[in-house]
């Protein structure tokens, strides 16, 4: 069953905090809860729908739908798939309204590693039952070593180099400049993001994405229930996932579960790469970007990074504006997954409300995607196609 124009997104929240001192994460995720519904115009009543990921305490949905005090639900979801685990919710959430299941439903993420000391784990993920780790532990394993792989293979394949690299950086810093709530609101340079200290060959401290605390909601709701909101309308056109095998250690490092996902939103939306004006690209760190402008068609396998360069995602400049909020490499990457932010700061673009700054002019058609687990090992991806009634 085809979710094309079934589902609407009809409100998006994100928490303006980075670091949750003194803030549990049950509470940010009833602050993200209360704050999207708001933007709706919909109340905790109104919700029959409710998804989260594992980062939720107590036994989850479960837990939080009580905590939050949904106490209509006829629906409820907590796929985990890292920090795609969101725009997987909107696909399901759409799926869930197209059928009937429920007719609006809350997806919600919050988390808060650094308050919590906890660096850049997943909450509510017990990574000592995986059943590859034996054969594993003996290897590195901060996120930074996988993708440095990930960017020397692509190198020595491609030809692509640490300048390329560093033009992510530059266009999110770009974009940061003008969001009150970025981390990292500077703007730099190539030679900037070159200068910086290496962290793991070929990457440097520029080339990662910031870790922070906060969170985000989205309500999907009817088509009916959304027009009878006072909000510009975001339909949900298309929405696709995939999951990608590490294969033993006998994996292509050069592409990744985007190559699935992708081709299913274009066909299920009716519409091309050519026909996005605005994507939502996870940024882990840079060569994520780079691997995904490929996988997702935006430019030929191995043409990614000539793609980036010379801000080619700067709003305003390129012709394809990216993360114009600062996405995970200048703004916020709350709870490790940054998925969520990558669907508000989407469909803020599709309502004409991202600042002024780096709002693009043709927001009709926009794209969101996200990657949760490593690209050089098993992971999910989640793509999501909007566009503006």
């Amino acid at each position: 069953m085809s979710i094309r124009e079934k589902a609407y997104i009809a409100g998006v929240f994100e928490h303006p905090t980075r670091r949750a001192d003194g803030i549990s994460t049950a509470q940010l995720h009833a602050e993200v809860a209360l704050g999207a519904l708001a933007d709706a115009g919909l109340s905790l009543k109104d919700v029959d729908g409710y998804f989260c990921g594992a980062e939720a305490p107590g036994l989850g949905g479960m837990t939080m739908a009580e905590y939050i005090g949904l106490t209509n639900l006829r629906h409820i979801d907590s796929t985990e798939t890292g920090g795609s685990s969101y725009l997987l919710h909107v696909g399901h959430a759409a799926q869930a309204v197209a059928a009937g299941h429920c007719n609006v439903a809350l997806v919600t993420l919050a988390d808060r590693p650094v308050a919590a000391a906890a660096g850049v784990g997943l909450s509510g993920v017990d990574s000592s039952q995986r059943p590859d780790l034996q054969f594993t532990s003996m290897v590195p394993r901060a996120p930074v070593h996988a993708y440095a792989m990930v960017a020397r293979r692509h190198m020595h394949e491609f030809g692509t180099t640490p300048e390329q690299l560093a033009w992510v950086r530059v266009a999110a810093s770009h974009h940061a400049q003008h969001n009150p709530h970025a981390i990292r609101r500077e703007v730099v340079s190539v030679d900037d993001v070159l200068a910086s200290p290496l962290v793991s060959d070929p990457l440097r401290r520029l080339d990662c994405c910031v870790v922070s605390d906060g969170g985000g909601a989205v309500v999907v709701s009817r088509p009916e229930i959304a027009r009878a909101l006072a909000r510009p309308r975001v339909k949900i056109i298309g929405a696709g996932s995939g999951v990608k095998h590490s294969n033993g250690g006998k994996i292509d490092l050069t592409y990744s579960a985007a190559v699935w996902s992708g081709p299913k939103a274009f066909e299920e939306a009716g519409v091309k790469p050519s026909d996005i004006s605005y994507a939502s690209l996870y940024d882990s760190f840079t060569i994520t970007v780079i691997v995904q402008l490929e996988d997702l068609g935006f430019c030929k396998k191995g043409e990614g990074g000539k793609f980036v360069m010379d801000g080619n995602l700067i709003s305003g400049i390129g012709r394809l504006p990216f993360n114009t909020d600062g996405g995970g490499l200048c703004n916020n990457h709350p709870g490790n997954k940054g998925g969520m932010t990558k669907i508000i700061e989407a469909v803020r673009q599709c309502r004409g409300e991202a600042h002024p700054a780096v709002q693009v002019k043709n927001h009709e058609i926009v794209l969101a995607h996200g990657t949760g687990g490593s690209l050089a090992g098993y992971h999910a991806a989640g793509t999501l196609i909007l566009q503006a009634e």
